[in-house]
């Protein structure tokens, strides 16, 4: 088993530090350009439209991609040079975990703890049957993989990431196709994972960040356009997000000028709830505490993306409606 690598005490240095770091695949597709990013402890996530070079970013910080220009460094290991030291510092759940479908859940583990350098055995078991029952997984260890809820598997891959005790956990696009009480747990147990260690977590749902979140970056068009905590986004939405309730003809020529949130129909009255970058409409009502879902489309509409926005929306429902499904 090579040497443990200990992360270094380096104060208050970001864990994860991206500098100018840019990305252009070779038929020139600009995935990232001039990112800069720093964030330390806690739960931080990544957010942007399909194709804004999220994965692109998370692949180079788990040194499976190599950068076309910039630094991006783990603990001051910079990913390019140092790319064992970061392997051991970093879990990584990937968009797609669904392999293994004829194993048992326990089996798979054991399995990857072993590549993971946890070569005792004793050691392993005491860690595989310690991480199952942190994902909420122990009472189903004996269970194949193909026999397994969608949001099972999700769990299984969240602990095959954390089965080496790593002090970063990388999850791209984690919720896609669960069904609400297992995108509910998946947030809960992100919430309880990065009180003592640095979690990125990639999506396009906004929903999927939770109430822990410590501080999100907008990316978009492979650039960084916002970073900070939740609250000062939601701050930027006061003013930007109304309500108003108008008769059928009035909703849908509404609805034809203006980002719509929600629609709710009582009796003839329709009320819209939406997102305006210029001007709200005749008789709105401004919103005094937008949803950060609303401030994420707030902002994307202030930028002239609002079909963007949405389209991942749409995703963002279909989503949180689809139902349990074995891996």
């Amino acid at each position: 088993m090579a040497e443990t690598v200990v992360p270094p005490n380096i104060g208050d240095d970001p864990v994860i530090e991206a500098s100018g770091l840019g990305h252009t695949y070779k038929g020139g597709h600009t995935a990232l350009d001039e990112v800069n990013l720093a964030l330390g402890t806690g739960l931080f996530g990544l957010l942007g439209p399909n194709g804004a070079g999220k994965s692109t970013l998370m692949r180079i910080i788990c040194t499976l991609l190599v950068p076309t220009k910039g630094t991006a460094t783990v603990y001051g290991y910079d990913v390019t040079r140092k790319r064992r030291e970061v392997r051991e510092l970093i879990g990584y759940l990937p968009q797609e975990f669904g392999a293994w479908r004829h194993h048992r859940a326990e089996e798979v583990l054991d399995t990857l703890a072993r590549l993971s350098g946890l070569s005792n055995r004793k050691e392993r078991r005491r860690r595989v049957a310690e991480t199952l029952e942190m994902v909420g997984l122990d009472g189903v260890a004996d269970r194949k993989v193909k026999k397994l809820s969608g949001g099972m598997v999700r769990r299984l891959g969240v602990a095959q990431a954390l089965v080496h005790e790593p002090q970063v956990l990388i999850v791209d696009e984690p919720t896609v196709g669960l069904d609400p009480e297992e995108r509910m747990r998946f947030r809960q147990l992100m919430n309880q994972l990065g009180r003592d260690r640095t979690i990125l977590l990639s999506t396009h749902i906004v929903a999927d960040l939770g109430g822990g979140c410590r501080e999100m970056a907008l990316l978009d068009g492979g650039r960084i356009e916002y970073q900070g905590p939740p609250e000062d986004l939601l701050q930027r939405a006061v003013g930007r997000v109304f309500e108003v309730t108008a008769d059928a003809a009035a909703a849908e020529r509404i609805e034809g000028d203006y980002e719509i949130v929600s629609r709710a129909v009582t009796g003839t009255a329709v009320t819209l709830r939406g997102v305006t970058a210029n001007g709200m409409p005749d008789a709105a009502s401004p919103v005094e505490t937008p949803t950060l879902e609303e401030a994420y489309l707030a902002f994307m509409a202030a930028r002239g993306r609002s079909e963007a926005a949405r389209q991942d929306d749409e995703v963002a429902a279909e989503g949180s409606t689809g139902g349990e499904g074995a891996a």
